[in-house]
């Protein structure tokens, strides 16, 4: 369970920058690990697009920027490449790295129950605990929610 001030779960996926990225790898840095339901659909790709534009601001605050859905890694190139984004995209196909940070669980569709990816974020910071727990995503200003915690967590941090 995704828990403030906890550890956050371990991983090793497959990356859309070339063989696979892990927690391990992101230490010392601000991770905004961002959990989406699908490559290519309307709400991914805005937010997507959100933390593209905003990667002068995240770079400025040292953090890094993953997304994580079940897609291929052939899909994932396909994604980057058509919206330009400029941070990995990883491939948890079985869904382990999904469900360990909580992004795993009932949705509704037009009435409709059925298990899915939930838009969620996760923010860690450089000695790997959870800074902040964003579970339900409002796309539109998602962005600007991230950037504010980052801010805030490199404030504490003084």
């Amino acid at each position: 369970m995704i828990k403030v001030g906890n550890k956050a779960p371990a991983f090793s996926l497959e990356s859309s920058e070339g063989g696979k990225l892990s927690l391990a790898d992101l230490a010392g840095r601000y991770a905004v690990i961002y959990f989406y339901p699908k490559d290519s659909t309307p709400g991914c790709t805005t937010e997507a697009q959100a933390f593209r534009d905003k990667q002068a601001e995240l770079d400025a605050l040292d953090a890094i920027v993953v997304g994580v859905s079940k897609d291929s890694i052939a899909s994932h190139c396909k994604f980057r490449d058509k919206h330009g984004l400029t941070f990995p995209l990883l491939s948890d196909p079985e869904g382990k790295m999904i469900e360990a940070y909580d992004a795993w669980g009932e949705k509704k569709l037009y009435g409709r129950s059925f298990m899915g990816i939930l838009r969620s974020t996760v923010v860690v910071g450089p000695d790997g605990r959870v800074l902040a727990h964003f579970p339900k995503v409002k796309v539109k200003e998602h962005a600007d929610e991230v950037l504010s915690a980052l801010r805030a967590a490199r404030e504490a941090a003084k």
